[in-house]
């Protein structure tokens, strides 16, 4: 059974910095083409980050180019998104998910909520 199990997020001011982690279980993430989405209150899905599989490539929205950083611990069969300066605009809940761009593969995991404030 394929479980994406989102974790790390939380309530940080701007400028600041979390670690998002995506346990995945079911699957081989390092076999997987993988992304991290994110959906803003009222808003609806959008790209932040995809790897590639074998992790060779890594790419970026604009709108995070610079600050995120998508990676993977493939012993641990984890997908990980640094954020470092956050802003407010940043605010959402973030998804790990298989698939890149406009084409996602369920199951989607339970999202973990980022909160950009001061």
């Amino acid at each position: 059974e394929v479980q994406l199990v989102e974790s790390g997020g939380g309530v940080v001011p701007p400028g600041g910095s979390l670690r998002l982690s995506c346990a995945a279980s079911g699957f081989t993430v390092s076999r997987t083409t993988m992304s991290w989405v994110r959906q803003a209150p009222g808003k609806g899905l959008e790209w932040v980050s995809g790897i590639s599989i074998g992790g060779g490539s890594t790419t970026y929205a604009d709108s995070v180019k610079g600050r995120f950083t998508i990676s993977r611990d493939n012993a641990k069969n984890t997908l990980y998104l640094q954020m470092n300066s956050l802003k407010p605009e940043d605010t959402a809940v973030y998804y790990c998910a298989r698939g890149y761009g406009d084409t996602y593969y369920p199951p989607w995991g339970q999202g973990t909520q980022v909160t950009v404030s001061s």
